[in-house]
């Protein structure tokens, strides 16, 4: 296994078209995500990374859509996703286009993402599935180096692990591309598509109630001090 220091050695790909049948997959990535974008409302939309910012989002009813990352020429604010220049939820979704397969700490990723989410933000995620021919390659030798198997290839459960800690409800979940030469559309894409080079989901942020209710509690008290009064009392006549 790979260490961190070697992950973050790796440098992610400028574009789709650096990645081998890479347009196949975004193809792929924007048919999956076409009948979600008009479901996600909000005022800004960020996409995290040069991938996310060539997704086509035209669909999504959120006006200000905002491409974050390091560098790129489709970059509207130049940062470091670990340190992003926004105000604790403020953003109402983030698409984070295979972000997690190239960061060296993806906990950390998420938890910067998660701090700038607003309550049932959407959180989209896409990544290389470990369980397909691309988590095949990763065994022969030496080509691990090469794109896209250089990668950090997570199965959907672990990362569903990871968003369950960050308390996010998954709405959609899937893998899809089986061959990565081939149409997405296909026969063998649709009827194995647990195998699929790509994986997807999307979650959104809930938060539950961690405090008492003060009032509920001082109600509480008098009956149970009433009651343990009334046992006590019939206990000394016995």
């Amino acid at each position: 296994m790979k260490s961190a220091h070697t992950i973050q050695n790796i440098n992610p790909p400028a574009s789709w078209a650096d990645l081998p049948w890479g347009e196949y997959y975004r193809a792929a990535l924007e048919r999956q995500l076409q009948p979600w974008w008009p479901k996600i409302f909000g005022f800004h939309l960020l996409k995290v990374g040069n991938l996310s910012a060539e997704i086509d989002s035209k669909e999504c009813s959120i006006f200000n859509q905002i491409n974050v990352g390091k560098e790129g020429k489709n970059m509207q604010v130049i940062t470091d996703p670990y340190h992003l220049p926004f105000e604790g939820k403020s953003v109402d979704a983030c698409l984070l286009s295979h972000m997690l397969a190239y960061s060296a700490d993806p906990h950390r990723l998420l938890r910067e993402v998660d701090r700038v989410m607003i309550d049932d933000g959407w959180l989209i995620i896409s990544g290389f599935n470990s369980l397909s021919l691309l988590g095949l390659g990763k065994l022969v030798p030496g080509l691990w180096r090469h794109q896209p198997y250089c990668s950090r290839m997570f199965s959907l459960m672990r990362q569903l692990d990871w968003l369950s800690l960050l308390n996010y409800e998954v709405v959609y979940r899937d893998s899809f591309q089986i061959l990565p030469w081939r149409n997405e559309m296909g026969f063998v894409n649709r009827r194995l598509s647990v195998l699929g080079c790509v994986s997807l989901i999307i979650a959104r942020k809930r938060t539950l109630p961690l405090t008492l209710n003060q009032i509920r509690v001082t109600l509480l008290k008098p009956k149970l001090g009433s009651a343990v009064g009334v046992t006590k009392c019939y206990r000394k006549r016995s």
